[in-house]
């Protein structure tokens, strides 16, 4: 995706690398032993309306170039750019095309197929978006298809319009239509591209983990995939859209731009910008924040989407489908201005660290550094400050539903090494694409020599033989059981990546919101790094 070997030879000729799909050829490149092909139509849609099949077109379409993303109602510059580098593309609504890498082609090889949902929430980001994503060394490294998907966001995926008629029954819900789209277009079509159509694993990180949740929920999705992984896609206390206060943000979206059910026709083809902008306006009046994954998403409907597993039984059809789940040890809890401000957490000295964590931890201070030394004897107690709480609970209670509802089975981990930057941070939210990509000696921030590349290949190595089998032990690493019987099995990628059990309940005991006091902490640092005070707008 990204210029990262100059010296590779490319090849892309009218005629080579060239595969047949349903709706006609494809033309892509081939990159030293990689064959690539972007920005393939595997749908299509009018504003509003559900995904069709794309319409057949004659001779060889090219795509060797990328297709539009998603328009967004925000892209303002990233401050996260150094820690997780972003690459910003053309957008428009007409964004429903998906980008390969495969090793075969027109050959019958029938290798797993990796479907990844990229992250933003459910309103901003894109499948070529975080320079992680380049699923080249992932497809080289593990013999496997990778394939990576654009869909409809923010107001035209996920504004719910279905109080102004049965033409609009499916609107809160047709950013997941589209990923249900391209899933069937994988079915179809993957088998040319090497691709095994009964082997497709889904996979995403913070809103695409969330997107893989969602598709368990959906059964329009149903058969299409048959392992799933979630990375960083669940949040403690994260309620569902609730399709009652969905109608009534479409409903003031219409009011604001002046239509009523006899003219609602109209919001089919007014400018975007106007219709974003009367979506904010709603979204005000509701006190809903706009921009981020709060206020956009799936609508439990009780029909197209049936709701979180985190407070829904899972559904007998999906039970079967084994899982990894997990995320990083600090996601967004670590305040990111300590990681952007100037000098490092390592260099703070004992009673400063002390002071930090009483102002911050009150009378439950002792407890928590207790509990992280128990959890994390390796490391140095200023970490208990940078340590999510909402993010790692969630993702251990899903493993533990599906466990107790005797679903197939499901692996848990967690992504705990520290990384260089500032003089050493703990993992941040979207820190463990990297590694799973196989890109992590291409993103400075993150490259440790010697260590990084033993570890990409430790959890490179998992996704793809998880991707193969539907368990991920492989040689390379130490036994990973999944969770099952109340075992509190959990996998920690670090320099000694290992298997540990029940090691951080303690922990999350002592950093339960309900106990904690509600106090802001103040931490010392450069007069402007507070410019970098809530986080990465695309990290979600």
């Amino acid at each position: 995706m990204y210029p990262k070997k100059l010296t590779r030879s490319v090849i892309s000729n009218p005629d080579y690398p060239v595969v047949q799909t349903k709706a006609g050829k494809v033309r892509g490149l081939l990159e030293e032993g990689t064959f690539i092909f972007r920005g393939v139509p595997y749908a299509q849609a009018k504003r509003f309306q559900m995904p069709e099949e794309v319409t057949p077109w004659e001779g060889t379409r090219r795509c060797n170039v990328f297709g539009p993303v998603c328009k967004e109602i925000h892209t303002p510059i990233a401050h996260d750019e150094y820690n997780v580098p972003h690459f910003h593309y053309s957008q428009d609504e007409d964004c429903l095309n998906l980008n390969l890498w495969t090793q075969h082609i027109n050959d019958g090889a029938k290798k797993p197929v990796m479907v990844w949902f990229h992250g933003g929430g459910h309103a901003t980001g894109s499948s070529i978006e975080l320079y992680a994503y380049d699923g080249m060394e992932l497809s080289e490294f593990g013999d496997v298809v990778v394939v990576s998907v654009n869909h409809r966001l923010n107001c035209i995926g996920y504004l719910d319009l279905s109080s102004f008629g049965e033409q609009y029954k499916y609107t809160g819900n047709l950013g997941t239509a589209d990923m249900v789209a391209s899933l069937k277009w994988v079915h179809d079509n993957i088998a040319g591209f090497g691709g095994d159509p009964d082997n497709v694993t889904i996979f995403g990180q913070s809103g695409g983990g969330g997107k893989v949740h969602t598709l368990l929920q959906t059964p329009a999705a149903d058969g299409l995939f048959h392992k799933a992984i979630i990375q960083s896609g669940l949040i403690e206390g994260s309620p569902d859209n609730d399709q009652e206060k969905a109608r009534k943000m479409g409903e003031l979206t219409a009011e604001h731009l002046g239509l009523t059910k006899e003219t609602i026709a109209k919001i089919e083809t007014i400018p975007y910008y106007k219709l974003a902008r009367a979506a904010q306006q709603a979204a005000a009046d509701l006190g809903t924040p706009i921009g981020t994954m709060i206020g956009w998403g799936p609508v439990c409907d009780g029909d197209y989407y049936l709701g979180s597993g985190l407070y829904h039984p899972f559904r007998e059809e999906t039970k079967q489908i084994p899982m990894l789940v997990g995320n990083v040890l600090g996601e967004f809890d670590q305040n990111f201005n300590c990681i952007y401000a100037d000098g490092s957490k390592n260099d703070w000295d004992d009673a400063l660290v002390e002071k930090i964590i009483s102002e911050k931890y009150g009378s439950q201070a002792e407890a928590v550094k207790a509990a992280f030394a128990q959890a994390y004897p390796e490391k140095k107690i200023v970490d208990c400050l940078f340590t999510s709480r909402i993010w790692r609970q969630a993702h251990k209670m899903f493993c533990d539903f599906r466990a107790e509802q005797g679903c197939a089975p499901c692996y848990n981990w967690l992504f705990t090494m520290e990384l260089p930057m500032n003089g050493g941070t703990v993992p941040w939210h979207n820190a463990d694409e990297a590694y799973m990509f196989h890109n992590a000696n291409y993103l400075e921030a993150e490259y440790i020599p010697g260590v990084s590349e033993q570890l990409q290949d430790i959890m490179t190595g998992a996704w793809v033989a998880f991707a193969y089998t539907g368990d991920p032990n492989h040689p390379g690493m130490k036994v990973w059981p999944p969770v099952k019987d109340g075992n509190g099995a959990c996998m920690l990628f670090d320099r000694d990546s290992r298997t540990v059990y029940h090691h951080d309940d303690a922990l999350m005991e002592a950093l339960d919101p309900r106990i904690l006091p509600p106090k802001p902490v103040t931490i010392p640092m450069e007069e402007d790094a507070g410019t970098f005070g809530c986080g990465p707008r695309q990290s979600l």
